[in-house]
């Protein structure tokens, strides 16, 4: 009961650990390429970048999409496409940055763009080309250590399950570190060549698929499934 109750509390923490992953995942990518949702479309848009919006105009249509009213988005947009005209940034522009911008964007997270003037604005407000190759290895050494040690803990847990055959077991522990392979490699590749955007989509999916039944199947076999007589002795253990 013990070991049930610890492999419990850790498989509900990681399960809804997750799903804020995956809300923090569609925050940060959908909407891109100015449709709701996510699709392709903004995983190429943000690896790669845009063949027709500055990085401004992205990020506006994307993660900033709902931290400014469309009225100024619309005038921010209108400014950049304007030729980024000083006058119209001190009269227009500055006092939106200042009002919507300018606590996050101080300067003090050196992962974020600083906006505190028309200079600032400006080097955003270049076409855009994707995350730099330094911002992809800060994120890929991050993810690679994190989200292994995630499925190791899983599976850790999951070994324990009954599943025949066993390649199947063991595949279902092999896939999710195939797919984080996959995944952190489409990354770079999708900013050579766009379309790999659709292999980081399939290395997701398998990866959250792969950990839903391993998650599924782990606490129904905890609290509610038998093992088989045939698999057990007089004292429950398994042969």
């Amino acid at each position: 009961m013990g070991m049930r109750m610890l492999f419990t509390s850790t498989l509900i923490i990681l399960g809804t650990g997750y799903l804020f992953a995956m809300v923090h995942i569609f925050a940060s990518h959908a909407g891109r390429d100015g449709n709701p949702g996510i699709s392709a479309n903004d995983l190429m848009i943000a690896y790669s970048g845009s063949k027709t919006d500055t990085r401004l105009e992205a990020a506006l249509k994307g993660p900033m999409a709902n931290m400014l009213p469309d009225g100024e988005k619309v005038e921010i947009s209108a400014w950049v496409r304007g030729g980024k005209q000083m006058d119209v940034y001190e009269r227009s522009i500055a006092p939106i940055i200042s009002n919507r911008c300018a606590d996050c964007h101080d300067g003090s997270n050196p992962h974020i763009p600083k906006l505190l003037g028309y200079e600032d604005l400006s080097n955003v407000a270049e076409m855009d080309t994707g995350m730099d190759l330094f911002t992809l290895v800060r994120v890929s050494h991050i993810h690679l250590f994190g989200i292994t040690f995630i499925f190791f803990i899983l599976s850790s847990i999951f070994i324990h399950s009954y599943i025949k055959p066993l390649w199947v077991k063991c595949a279902l522990i092999a896939l999710p570190f195939l797919s984080i392979f996959l995944d952190i490699a489409s990354w770079y590749l999708t900013k050579m060549y766009p379309p790999f955007a659709y292999v980081v989509i399939g290395s997701g999916a398998l990866m959250g698929t792969t950990f839903a039944i391993q998650w599924i199947t782990s606490m129904y076999q905890m609290w509610f499934y038998k093992l088989p007589p045939e698999v057990t002795d007089n004292n429950g253990a398994v042969s």
